[in-house]
């Protein structure tokens, strides 16, 4: 008995809750122990109660019930005791569940968005974003033709790029989605939180030894939900800098290749090749590795008018990179040499046979904003859209409400409208209503200042600086404090804010 009440033994059974592997989760896991022990010596109170009076006073051993009806006695004892176990059940779950949701004094913020059926990660603190898809071979778990495959040791727990974190830093995770309801899930870390199209949920956590720590979504969320996984990788400090470094890097050799790559001429051989590999791992999901698709949500690419006619290639391209209905854009995922090969994969693979060649150039032209393709252009193509250099413009200008209402209304839906929304409502937690809200209330400087710097608390909250003009800080926040309701009359002018920047 002694043996089977031991933590060592609990934790190792298959069936029960995993320790995990830091504080918190050690946390998680001892007061699910804790409410264990309490309910199992409750079943054994109560079961034991009744089994001792059904056999010890049974009417065959001329046991008399006794005649009273009610005892204000027991009344008040199965009232009070329930009461008393419960206070002792919910002060430690209380206080573990407030210390789940403090979310602050983080050292790093990732914004971790769930999307059928991959993760996208976004490092706020570094210009460092990637999609983690599932790398065990779709042979091993789609083998239809009935040939046994050997399967891996981690068999559908493996990606291509798993999440990296450092050890001993405080790691806040925002959570979204941009389609479905998905779930992201880590046991080790005790962190199981929804991702909500158009909303964002709030985590983190704190690992103490490196290592590679598994998970998966846990939210039905479509045909594919058991293709979801979740990989986190866990590094020292020392090497976590090195793999920062390492993936800028990566980056920078990456938009080098894709700006060759418009000047290159594949093979149709190469991007066949290429092709297959990107199809497999992005579209073959839907479409089926066999071109047929699942009509009517995913329609087949074998013999279709888009794959097949030569006068749809513009349009075959467009739907790649920008997505249609169902079908989600793979600009911001796969590169332009990529997508030329995966829709000429497309146009000669299954019998299509159009002998159609796609180049990194003729995606280029017709690439829309949300591609890579901006990426790798030229710095200069984007001076236009920054804002005017701060020694060039005239901050003693005194401007009215009105013309600043109208500017800051401008520069609100351009910067700041994606995070807060058009009617300032925000996506609380990590980006709070701007109606009413106490920064509005608040001291205007220091409204300034977090435009301006961005907020230490909050690291979602991005500085303005080099992005906004003196002129364009100082409207929007004139807008924000009069605009949903807020009407507190303050006027903000660009010398304020010029003053502020100093």
């Amino acid at each position: 008995m002694g043996t089977l009440l031991s933590s060592s033994a609990w934790a190792e059974m298959e069936l029960n809750l995993t320790k995990g592997v830091t504080k918190i989760s050690n946390e998680v896991y001892d007061l699910h122990m804790l409410i264990l022990y309490i309910c199992t010596v409750i079943g054994v109170v109560v079961f034991g109660a009744m089994f001792w009076s059904m056999i010890f006073h049974r009417k065959s051993k001329g046991v008399k019930p006794a005649t009273f009806h009610e005892s204000t006695k027991v009344e008040i004892l199965w009232t009070a005791i329930p009461i008393l176990i419960l206070i002792g059940m919910a002060v430690p779950a209380t206080s573990t569940l407030i210390e789940m949701e403090d979310n602050s004094n983080s050292d790093i913020t990732i914004l971790v968005t769930g999307s059928q059926w991959k993760w996208h990660y976004k490092y706020f603190d570094q210009d460092i974003e990637f999609y983690s898809v599932l790398s065990t071979p779709r042979e091993q778990f789609d083998n239809r033709d009935g040939k046994n495959q050997t399967k891996g040791e981690n068999y559908l727990l493996e990606v291509d790029k798993p999440l990296v974190i450092p050890t001993n830093k405080k790691v806040r995770f925002l959570v979204t989605s941009d389609d479905v309801i998905h779930s992201w899930w880590v046991p080790a870390f005790a962190v199981k939180q929804d991702a909500n199209p158009g909303f964002i949920n709030e985590a983190w956590t704190i690992v103490d030894e490196p290592g590679t720590y598994r998970g998966q979504c846990a939210e039905l969320c479509g045909k594919d939900h058991g293709y979801m996984p979740i990989v986190v990788e866990v590094k020292s400090e020392a090497d976590y800098a090195l793999w920062i470094e390492d993936q800028k890097r990566l980056i920078a050799e990456a938009k080098a290749a894709e700006a060759a790559s418009l000047n290159a001429t594949a093979s149709m051989d190469e991007l066949m090749q290429l092709g297959e590999t990107t199809y497999t791992a992005y579209c073959a999901a839907c479409h089926q590795p066999s071109g047929l698709g699942l009509p009517p949500a995913f329609p087949a690419l074998k013999g279709s008018v888009i794959a097949t006619d030569a006068s749809k290639i513009g349009e075959h391209i467009d739907i790649v990179l920008n997505g249609k209905a169902a079908m989600p854009a793979f600009g911001k995922q796969l590169s332009l040499k990529e997508v030329a090969a995966v829709v000429t994969y497309e146009r000669n693979a299954w019998g299509n046979n159009t002998g159609d060649v796609v180049q990194a150039s003729d995606v280029k032209g017709g690439a829309g904003a949300g591609s890579q393709a901006d990426e790798a252009a030229p710095q200069a193509a984007e001076q236009p859209e920054q804002a005017v250099p701060a020694a060039t413009e005239d901050v003693s200008k005194v401007y009215t409400m009105d013309e600043l209402m109208a500017k800051g209304e401008q520069v609100y839906m351009t910067a700041c409208v994606a995070c807060h929304q058009a009617s300032g409502a925000g996506m609380p937690p990590a980006f709070p209503s701007l109606i009413g809200s106490p920064i509005i209330k608040g001291d205007v400087a220091a409204h300034i200042d977090m435009v301006v710097n961005g907020s230490k608390k909050n690291p979602a909250m991005a500085a303005f600086k080099g992005q906004l003009s003196a002129t364009d800080i100082a409207a929007v926040v004139t807008y924000e404090r009069n605009a949903w309701g807020n009407s507190s009359g303050d006027i903000v002018q660009p010398a304020d804010v010029a003053a502020a920047m100093k």
